[in-house]
This record gives C-alpha cells, structure tokens and sequence, in this order.
C-alpha cells in the first residue's frame, strides 16, 4: 500500500497492512540526530519515511523579525504578529513571551488589516514540515527540511505526492492563534467580557485560512486532508469552560470542518493538553482524527480507543518520557500496551504524544519506529 492509502484506510476506520507512521520531532532533536548518526544533508521525514507531509502559509501579519538581545543562550526577537518573545536558542523549550501586540481591541482592528490573502504568503517550492504543529509561525525557528529536488525540477510538495505520501493543507486557527496577539490572562478575560471581539479574531483567522488553502490548490498543490490546529487544554483539563467553546469557538471550528469536508478532505485536528470533555463535540461535528493525546495530560489512548474509536480516529498517545528513558524496556511496553489495542478496526496513526524532545537519542528513536512497526502491523 502507499501512504496516502493506509492514512486514509486509518481515518476511514479500516485496517491496512500496518498502522501509518507520522512524528514531529523538535528541531533541537534532529540537530541532536545530526550529530550521532543521521546525515546533515538528509531530510529525517523522508529518513524515518514519515506518511504525511504537511504544507502551509504564512497567516501571520508579516510584522519583520527583528533581533533585540541575544547572548550564548537566549535570543530575543519580534514577532511577525508583532509581540516580542525570547527563545533558547536550541528551541528545547517553551518560549517567553515578553509583549504582546494586542493591548485592546483598537490594536486588533489595525493589526486585523494586515491579514489579507495574497500569493507570497506561500512557499511555492513546497518545504516539507517537520517539527510540532505550533512551530510553523513564519519565523526562523520554524523547522523547514524539504528540499526541491533541481534534477527532477519538481517542488517539495509535488515530490511527495509522486512518492504516494499523504500529504496535508496544515493551518492554525482559534484560541492558540490568537493567543499570539492577546496576552492570556487578557484573552481569558475577554472570553467572558468581550465575546464579540474573540470570535472577530476567530473568524478572522479561520477565513485567511481557508482563503489561503484556496490559493495554494490553484497553485497547483495537491492536498489528501487538512491539519488543524488549536490548543484548548493544559494538564488538568480545558482552557476554558465548554460553554463558552460552544458559544464562540465551535461554529468556526464547524466552518472549517465543514468548508474542507466539502472540498473531499478529511480532517486532523492537533489539540495539546486535556480535551476529553470536547470529544463528544468533536464527533458531533464530523472532526475524522484527534492528535496528539498527551498521556501527562490524563489523554489515555487505550481508553479513548475503546470509548471513541467506532467514531474517531485518534493519532499519538505514545508517551515520549518512555522514549528517552535508559531501560529499553521502558517503550517497548509502552508499544506493546498501546498499539496493539489502538490499531483494531483501524483508526489509529502512531504519533508521539506531543513532539519528540531532544532528550530522545537517535538509536532510541530509531528503536521507537522498528516496535511501531513490530507492534503495528496487522
């Protein structure tokens, strides 16, 4: 089978010959990879033979990435929505968020007239992505690996497609979007006071998106399914209430659904941290895959399967502490108690349960993807 059939024969809820195989490691790991085994020049999507590839624009305001301080560790810059955030500078953790842009909503409304669809927004020759699904902001710590291959004369996304890869229009959109111009607390706050103000930002967002996916296909991409992503959960449970979801955030996460269904593409929706409660909804609402099931977070993929998985696909949830730990025995039991249950009836797509951090050796790594396979053939 090629990749894009066994991805789709998981999100269809059919077995294949093996469960798809798809990770985002953090850029920091693959320098780590580069420098115990993994060769500088190769591409480690097309190296572990990642089955998707995603490919997206640039939906920021385009303000310019300007350094402000830097030092052996940190570095601190603007934004291209126009806050300013400080970063170490091997990405191998959180960044610091040090401004904001939006301090009222008169700020939003002159940043609002900077997103506006156009074709430069687009990086024609196809870069592949491979990093965590927040890391494509449209600044450099965003991990680009494709290449255009100049003997075949053909782009990055055209090669993958040839190759029979799934491969995937990747946007973000609502609250962890917007969460890059409004201050959280800020944001929280507007929630319950402004609720006309949050769904502009949603909406706003959510129609650059979609304007830009149209930009892209008559560009001549070719997508198999689209990556959205928002972040609505933390450790213990959602963001904020489900009431306030259904009021503003679901009918633009509906539009979305809705707007990529009817272009004939399947749906992954990438959500950090504990949304359980929001699954119901998600189904209700035709979403075909939930990623990444942070097991920290209490996103239990044995138990989500067997709750949700008539339903639901589900991508990750395999615990990224037991990658790194020294006792191969460690992940081989997580494998073996979670894929085995995971990949009946189909409808599952092995993922790590966030990112692989750089605390995971290469050998450890590739020892990950020979159980994945082990473990998840039918």
């Amino acid at each position: 089978m090629t990749s894009r059939e066994r991805v789709l024969a998981a999100l269809k809820l059919e077995e294949a010959d093996r469960i798809p195989i798809y990770d985002s490691p953090w850029a920091s790991a693959i320098e780590r990879w580069h420098q115990e085994g993994l060769l500088a020049e190769v591409n480690p999507a097309e190296y572990f033979d990642y089955e998707i590839v995603r490919f997206g624009a640039d939906i920021t305001p385009r303000f310019p990435i300007e350094i402000v301080e830097e030092n052996e560790e940190y570095i601190v810059r603007t934004t291209p929505e126009g806050g300013l955030r400080r970063d170490h500078k091997d990405y191998s953790s959180t960044p610091e968020i040090i401004d904001y842009p939006c301090k009222t909503r008169a700020d939003w409304e002159e940043i609002k007239q900077r997103l506006t669809p156009d074709r430069n927004r687009v990086d024609w020759e196809g870069a592949w992505l491979a990093g965590s699904a927040e890391d494509h902001r449209g600044d450099d710590s965003t991990l680009e690996t494709g290449r255009t291959d100049r003997r075949l004369g053909l782009p990055g996304w055209q090669q993958a497609h040839d190759q029979g890869r799934f491969t995937m229009y990747s946007a973000p959109f609502g609250y962890g979007t917007i969460q890059s111009y409004v201050a959280s607390e800020q944001l929280l706050m507007a929630i319950a006071t402004e609720p006309e103000w949050v769904v502009d930002m949603y909406e706003t967002q959510a129609t650059l998106l979609i304007q830009m996916y149209e930009i892209m296909k008559e560009g001549g991409f070719q997508f198999d399914g689209a990556f959205i992503f928002c972040d609505l959960g933390y450790r213990n449970g959602l963001l904020f209430s489900p009431r306030h979801y259904d009021e503003q955030l679901r009918p633009t996460f509906q539009r979305l659904v809705d707007h990529f269904h009817g272009e004939g593409l399947p749906v992954i929706l990438h959500s950090c941290g504990c949304v359980k409660e929001l699954i119901p909804r998600f189904i209700e609402d035709g979403l075909d895959c939930l990623q990444p099931l942070e097991q920290k977070a209490g996103m239990d993929l044995v138990e989500l399967k067997r709750e949700f998985g008539d339903k639901l696909a589900f991508m990750g949830g395999i615990d990224v502490r037991a990658m790194a730990d020294s006792d191969p025995a460690v992940i081989e039991e997580e494998i073996a108690t979670n894929i085995p249950i995971a990949k009946q009836g189909g409808g599952y797509i092995y993922h790590s349960d966030h990112s692989v951090p750089n605390n995971v050796s290469f050998s450890q790594y590739e020892r990950v993807l020979d159980l994945v396979r082990q473990y998840g053939s039918y």
